[in-house]
């Protein structure tokens, strides 16, 4: 699997933008709700009808708490939209055990609805100011609910991000660890464009972002531009050559 660009627009003319700089999947997202708050079905879908079917699309279910059967009825909304992906925050999980329960109600409220849908069990990289799972066993949270990708993220967006709480060295073994059990990786967590590069040495699959691809870096009141996310896009492909070359 090519390493991916995942840039997350909240509506359609930022998906546009998106698809116009080089975006290789589409993640539909609600800041107002969160890092990874959920948008509303009406606007995936509107987002699906502008986004060629090339280009992949995918959706968050929020920051989400411990309520199973709450998150699953999510889940089956979700994957009726037409996105290639969902992302679960385990925000309001404490222990392996809870996540894992969670995911593997999120599992099968999708692939029951449409098994090519991929699934991510997105955990925080700064678990520890918010208090949910540590983000070091979302690997394995992620092949025991038979999910198709661990995540890591940022859960406080304050200027900080994904290398100030987690090192070059855990997120490598994030990766190992999760390439090992046969599933995809995919970081994301307030990076910047200076970021990627050490994060394509790491072997990650998807790459995801925000900030960096809107005005004044804020992504909260700032707008995604193609000028932006084709900057990005040309250092992920950059140094994705340069990975190539070494292997």
């Amino acid at each position: 699997m090519p390493l991916k660009l995942l840039i997350s627009p909240i509506d359609e003319q930022e998906a546009l933008e998106a698809i116009m700089g080089g975006a290789d999947i589409i993640d539909v997202k609600n800041p107002k709700e969160g890092p990874l708050g959920a948008s509303f079905p009406w606007i995936i879908k509107r987002i699906r009808e502008v986004t060629p079917r090339n280009i992949e699309l995918s959706c968050t279910l929020g920051d989400v708490p411990n309520l199973p059967g709450t998150i699953s009825l999510a889940a089956l909304g979700a994957a009726s939209t037409g996105v290639n992906y969902i992302k679960t925050g385990l925000y309001g999980l404490k222990t392996k055990e809870e996540a894992v329960y969670i995911m593997q109600n999120v599992v099968k409220a999708i692939k029951d609805c449409d098994s090519s849908i991929k699934v991510a069990a997105t955990g925080y990289a700064d678990a520890d100011r918010v208090g949910s799972v540590d983000p070091l066993l979302i690997p394995k949270i992620a092949s025991e609910a038979e999910c198709d990708f661990a995540m890591v993220d940022t859960a406080v967006k304050d200027g900080k991000n994904l290398f100030n709480f987690l090192s070059v060295d855990q997120l490598r073994a994030f990766v190992d660890e999760t390439h090992g059990y046969g599933l995809k990786v995919a970081l994301a967590g307030s990076l910047k464009k200076e970021n990627l590069p050490a994060l394509c040495t790491l072997g990650v699959d998807v790459i995801g972002l925000r900030g960096a691809a809107c005005t004044n870096g804020d992504r909260v009141h700032g707008r995604i531009t193609r000028r932006n996310v084709r900057e990005l896009a040309q250092i992920v492909r950059n140094a994705e050559k340069q990975r190539e070359r070494k292997v």
